[in-house]
């Protein structure tokens, strides 16, 4: 979806980069993982988060590593996972991506990842994984959908945020992979 979400960057610079970025850093974290092998639920966590931060490209891939290193200090030590133990560690991740901003903007990634930590803290008796991402991915979607109500410069373009859209992107990754 690098395309479709390069094609969607308006804010915070129009530099048609946002889709790049994000890939390359999740690239840098699918490599990790896959050198990582067969590892415990601890060990992957820690590999995806730290390289998130070294592959991290532009704002949107450091916003990433944000969530992915709360996510991962949500989890702890963990050996497996239950969807309460997931809405954790979702909380944190967005805790710590809106501890990283100097001057936090609603209507971008920030906004769709709260509404995703909301939705988690609200699924969290629910025992089937592929239910709790799927109201996690809805969720995050009709956030998405309100981020031009949020920032004038994406109702003007008219476009969501591009930041946004490649966390809900990530999210549907993560939902049909559990799937």
């Amino acid at each position: 979806h690098v395309d479709e979400v390069n094609a969607l960057n308006v804010y915070p610079v129009p530099d048609g980069d946002t889709g790049t970025n994000m890939c390359l850093t999740l690239r840098a974290v699918a490599q990790a993982l896959r050198e990582l092998g067969e590892a415990s639920l601890p060990h992957v966590t820690a590999a995806m988060a730290q390289a998130s931060v070294r592959g991290a490209r532009g704002n949107s891939g450091m916003m990433l590593s944000q969530f992915l290193l709360g996510f991962q200090e949500g989890l702890g030590a963990r050996l497996r996972a239950s969807a309460a133990d997931l809405a954790r560690a979702i909380r944190t991740g967005f805790d710590r991506l809106y501890a990283s901003l100097d001057e936090p903007v609603e209507g971008t990634i920030l906004t769709v990842a709260r509404e995703a930590a909301d939705e988690a803290g609200l699924a969290r008796g629910e025992r089937d994984l592929r239910v709790f991402m799927g109201r996690l991915v809805r969720r995050a979607e009709e956030a998405l959908q309100r981020t031009p109500d949020l920032l004038a410069v994406l109702k003007a373009a008219g476009v969501v945020d591009a930041g946004a859209k490649g966390f809900v992107r990530f999210l549907e990754g993560v939902k049909r992979l559990i799937e």
